[in-house]
């Protein structure tokens, strides 16, 4: 592409903040910004999940200028858009994450003990968790987790070094040998353009979606066993086998109403959908039962919407609970509030990478189609403890996510396009048997020791079922850390990946892809961008000069982010 005719634009600089009512130019007028068509920044980050932000605030603490662009009009990804109570590990109220990601979760709790009736045993929790949910020590509305993001973003909005461009999309690239030079940031809602230049890029969008823009060498779907030698990975590689996408729902229960929903047009078509998997599944999707992830064996789940238990079974209801009332002044809530994020609702029947945009709208439409099928199941047809059918009292709350339709804005996204990385974290680094194999030791405590450490996180491999038929894949891994290779593409300069899109495989995408490891890839960006910049070097000179790397790492480790795991 001509340079003259894609930046036929006036300069305008980085004084622009976008939020969701609107351009807003603090010292220009209303016909400067309509003119205005270029902006400029030290770092273009592309994507405002968790990654993305974190890119951001590390990159604007350390003095850099930042213009971040996100498609929807909320920031925070899984936690906020997405509908997704953060995925954690045992130990992340004291370690295993970075410091600003602790101090995100306090801001968190604190919201609600500054702005919510709790009652006086809730507020004095140190610990709190609104929702009591089980998959997490601190399951809470995405407005509030929305709200604590914004609090860190605040005075960086004001000094307008943060530029922030909501409901804008990267359309294309346009790059040199091995640099990108700009971007094209279509704006969904006037469907104007932007060009958006800078020394450094970041991809922290859902689905690595400048890595094709750019040019970029990417892998996506499995690899096989030749390939990587994984005791997972299937004989043959498979680019179209992704893991399932949800799109997640928000509910609460009032009981003794009527909230019928109008039965969805697809509600016969999942009702008796009986997924055909290479490993069998327990039977119909829409089903209080499903495959065991760990055995595939079929097992029995409970569902109660007054949070009361289900025997042994794991009460569904309670798995994801954003608001548990009983922490809250009696009279607060009528009741509970859930997000469904089950296995019942993980759509597999196709995936969103690679087709046209009207491919990726045709398969979220199938998967909001899958989701209201489910809750209109559970208030019509799922079976009671008294014998009955139905929960009608189930209600659909949107405004828990900022849509009308109780649906997220966005699909929760388990795999993305990948990039091909200086160093790829493979099965024999991080899985607890795979290690074993590896070292002849059967206890190993630890994962990999990566020289270049940048970061470290902790969860089981967890792929969930996928467009090609695989079932589950659901195993031990080890504490592991984020080595700086896997963070550098092979060949591009001056673009870094910031979400799910770094050098793993598929099959350890599995453990580093939840909140807290998306965060810690997302701020080590955004440091590396500031660092490689004050040196004067690409980011790759910084993980090849073993002087450099070591301060980049103590400079991290000054700034809260921790590169390896206690030893015991």
């Amino acid at each position: 592409m001509n340079r003259r005719n894609f930046l036929q634009y006036v300069t305008l600089g980085s004084s622009v903040v976008l939020t969701s009512s609107g351009l807003v130019l603090p010292a220009k007028t209303k016909a400067n910004l309509l003119a205005a068509r270029e902006l400029r920044a030290d770092v273009v980050i592309a994507g405002g999940g968790l990654g993305g932000c974190a890119a951001a605030l590390a990159a604007l603490r350390n003095g850099l200028s930042v213009i971040l662009t996100e498609e929807t009009d909320w920031i925070g990804g899984q936690l906020t858009q997405q509908g997704v109570p953060p995925d954690e590990h045992p130990w992340i109220e004291t370690h295993g994450a970075t410091q600003l990601y602790r101090d995100f979760r306090t801001a968190i709790r604190e919201y609600y003990q500054q702005h919510y009736p709790l009652t006086t045993e809730a507020k004095s929790q140190k610990f709190l968790n609104p929702g009591e949910g089980s998959v997490s020590r601190l399951a809470h509305e995405p407005r509030v987790a929305l709200a604590a993001l914004y609090q860190l973003f605040a005075p960086y909005l004001s000094n307008q070094k943060l530029t922030l461009l909501l409901e804008h999309k990267i359309s294309r690239a346009e790059v040199s040998q091995h640099k990108v030079k700009a971007l094209q940031a279509q704006n969904l809602r006037e469907n104007r353009e932007l060009t958006l230049i800078a020394p450094y890029f970041v991809d922290a969008t859902e689905l690595g979606d400048l890595l094709p823009l750019t040019k970029t060498e990417f892998v996506t779907g499995t690899e096989s066993r030749r390939e990587t030698r994984e005791l997972h990975a299937p004989e043959k590689a498979n680019p179209e086998n992704q893991q399932a996408f949800t799109m997640c729902l928000a509910m609460d229960y009032v009981p003794n109403s009527n909230n019928l929903i109008d039965k969805p047009a697809e509600y016969n078509f999942w009702r008796n959908f009986q997924p055909e998997m290479h490993s069998p599944w327990s039977g119909r999707l829409l089903d209080l039962n499903y495959s065991d992830p760990k055995t595939l064996k079929p097992k029995a789940l409970g569902f109660h919407p007054e949070g009361i238990a289900t025997g042994q079974m794991l009460n569904l209801w309670n798995y994801r609970r954003i608001i548990f009332k009983n922490n809250f002044v009696p009279g607060t809530y009528a009741g509970d509030s859930s997000i469904l994020n089950w296995p019942q609702n993980d759509y597999f029947l196709g995936n969103l990478i690679g087709g046209t945009s009207a491919d990726f709208d045709k398969q979220v439409q199938r998967a909001k189609q899958l989701s209201l099928s489910l809750f209109y199941w559970l208030q019509t047809e799922a079976p009671r403890p008294d014998g009955g059918q139905g929960w009608p009292g189930l209600r659909l709350r949107g405004d828990l996510l900022g849509t009308s339709d109780g649906l997220a804005k966005y699909p929760y996204i388990r795999e993305s396009r990948r990039i091909k990385a200086l160093f790829t974290v493979l099965e024999e680094h991080v899985g607890a048997e795979n290690r074993a194999l590896v070292t002849g030791q059967k206890e190993n405590k630890l994962a990999a020791n990566f020289y270049d450490s940048v970061g470290i996180g902790y969860y089981h491999i967890d792929l969930h079922p996928s467009s090609q038929g695989d079932n589950y894949i659901d195993f031990a891994s080890l504490p592991f850390q984020i080595p700086l290779g896997a963070l550098l593409p092979q060949r591009m300069e001056n673009l870094l990946p910031a979400n799910k899109n770094i050098g793993t495989t598929h099959i350890t995408n599995g453990c580093y892809r939840l909140h807290p490891v998306e965060w810690s890839i997302g701020e080590a960006v955004g440091m590396l961008t500031a660092f490689a910049l004050q040196k004067k070097v690409i980011p790759r000179a910084v993980r090849e000069k073993l002087n450099l790397l070591q301060e980049f790492q103590k400079t991290i480790r000054s700034q809260g982010i921790e590169t390896h795991w206690p030893k015991s």
